[in-house]
């Protein structure tokens, strides 16, 4: 688990990261364009927003242009470093370094809670925890985004990764074991996802309301309102 953990903090940050969206194919900026949109139309300008696993800020700087307040968390030093560089003209938006199943942040704090682009997979750590631990910091009534893969997008997010990989930016691809929304690289590097069923499935014993939206046929949301 270390390891997979450790993918995103040293060997896929910063430059290399954002590497990542350059490559990507019309359909995937059409993903993340969509995927963007909608967080978006969740946001109102009196909010204060997390960002769950901001990276170099790619997603934050769209949230600071509409929200109160914006702060972005993640665990690798070298992305949070280019994206305070990227950000330095974005006045009301912090980068800090923080785990996000253990943040250092007061009960209530935030109206908005973003892990987008399947963070709740991506980060390799207990997704019930993520999900406690997002709730515990949002206001009441307020509202907590995550988005993963609609089944609907297995090819060209695989196509994605396929390029990722020519890229030299992850591993090799591991053909036999990829597969029903499984990414496997040689190197180590897995990429899996979390879908409707399995969304309620983790929400179930929390003090929420959850909806399931599916956008652009590519992203699923499970959008939980905070009691």
């Amino acid at each position: 688990m270390k390891n997979k953990i450790g993918y995103y903090r040293n060997k896929l940050s910063a430059e290399r990261l954002k590497l990542c969206y350059e490559i990507a194919p019309p359909r995937v900026k059409q993903y993340l364009k969509a995927e963007m949109e909608y967080v978006l139309q969740n946001i109102r300008s009196s909010d204060m927003v997390l960002e769950l696993g901001c990276g170099f800020g790619r997603v934050l700087q769209k949230i600071a242009r509409k929200a109160k307040l914006a702060i972005g968390i993640d665990t690798s030093i070298d992305s949070l470093l280019l994206g305070k560089k990227m950000l330095r003209d974005s006045k009301n938006c912090i980068l800090l370094k923080m785990d996000a199943v253990q943040l250092q942040f007061l009960d209530q704090t935030f109206d908005r809670v973003i892990c987008v682009q399947n963070g709740i997979s991506a980060f390799h750590v207990n997704q019930k925890d993520l999900i406690r631990e997002s709730i515990r910091v949002t206001k009441r009534r307020g509202k907590i985004l995550f988005s993963s893969y609609s089944d609907k997008f297995w090819k060209d997010r695989l196509e994605w990764f396929r390029l990722q990989s020519k890229a030299g930016l992850v591993g090799k691809i591991d053909y036999e074991k990829t597969g029903n929304g499984l990414i496997v690289c040689k190197d180590g590097f897995t990429a899996t996802t979390v879908g409707p069923d399995q969304f309620r499935e983790l929400t179930a014993e929390f003090e929420v309301d959850a909806k399931i939206v599916e956008v652009d046929e590519s992203s699923i949301f499970c959008v939980l309102t905070s009691h």
